[in-house]
């Protein structure tokens, strides 16, 4: 991601200024036709077991989540040929561009799998590195979030919003799974993990758009990339939370493999010192 980044510090703006008004009711109103596409090939896939693959880094992938990623960058592609896409299956173009489509197909294929209808897909648009438009589409709940910067994030066309949390003690913490935290994240983890109320594992990107609803009230997860959480900022922060890597920054193009989110902020300033106090070398 970096060499990407790169990239577009090196060759400058290449679609100008930063979408506002009806540019940006254009780019929502087609990242919605997306999910809504992506939902016609997830939704039915659901009810039987997909053929399964193993990729190099030993994840899983299916046909379907090839074929929605086919699909979704097609109609991206036809529309906005001046965009980038960057996709979790087939790699990246264009991803130099100002304005660059990121895409999870399948959030939460191994629960897919499973049958355990927690995965969804994932649509975010990032102007110059920073997410400005997010997209949690469950096809299979019928619960979509929608985030867009410096608006309400909305849960099937209402309204929601983040919790007040009276401490981390009080917090429900979610974790997409304890497997994926290594031995150079696990003192993160259990710094949360051992302080917090109860713990819900599995929830995959449902997870989150349930913090931004107020059911649950701190998140964190590890061996992450792009477009595994570009979706989920605009989605939190519009609902009142907060989303960052465990050094405190933003989410950007920029961020690496471990993110931390909150309903909210106070909590998400504790979770924060607490992730940080375990990671720091031990003398």
């Amino acid at each position: 991601m970096k060499s990407a980044t790169g990239r577009r510090r090196a060759l400058g703006p290449t679609l100008g200024r930063e979408p506002k008004g009806k540019s940006l009711d254009a780019l929502v109103a087609f990242a919605l036709k997306l999910a809504a596409e992506s939902g016609k090939i997830l939704g039915p896939a659901n009810a039987r077991r997909p053929q399964v693959e193993l990729k190099a880094d030993r994840s899983l992938v299916t046909r379907i989540d090839k074929r929605i990623e086919r699909r979704l960058r097609g109609l991206i592609a036809a529309r906005y040929p001046d965009h980038g896409i960057l996709g979790e299956e087939a790699g990246g173009t264009n991803v130099e561009a100002d304005l660059l489509w990121v895409i999870d197909p399948i959030d939460g294929t191994a629960p897919f799998v499973a049958g355990i209808p927690v995965f969804g897909t994932l649509i975010a648009v990032l102007y110059r590195g920073t997410p400005i438009i997010g997209i949690i589409d469950h096809p299979v709940t019928r619960d979509r979030w929608v985030g867009v910067r410096g608006r309400a994030t909305t849960r099937n066309g209402v309204r929601c919003k983040t919790r007040r949390c009276p401490g981390v003690k009080d917090a429900l913490l979610s974790a997409s799974n304890p497997d994926f935290f290594g031995p150079s994240d696990r003192p993160g983890f259990e710094a949360l993990r051992s302080r917090t109320q109860w713990r819900i594992y599995g929830g995959s990107c449902f997870s989150y758009g349930l913090l931004a609803s107020g059911r649950t009230d701190i998140a964190i997860d590890t061996g992450l990339s792009i477009h595994d959480y570009a979706a989920f900022r605009p989605v939190i922060e519009g609902a009142g939370g907060v989303i960052t890597d465990w050094n405190g920054a933003p989410i950007t193009i920029e961020t690496g493999k471990r993110i931390l989110a909150a309903g909210d902020a106070a909590r998400h300033k504790d979770a924060l010192a607490l992730v940080q106090a375990a990671m720091k070398p031990k003398r």
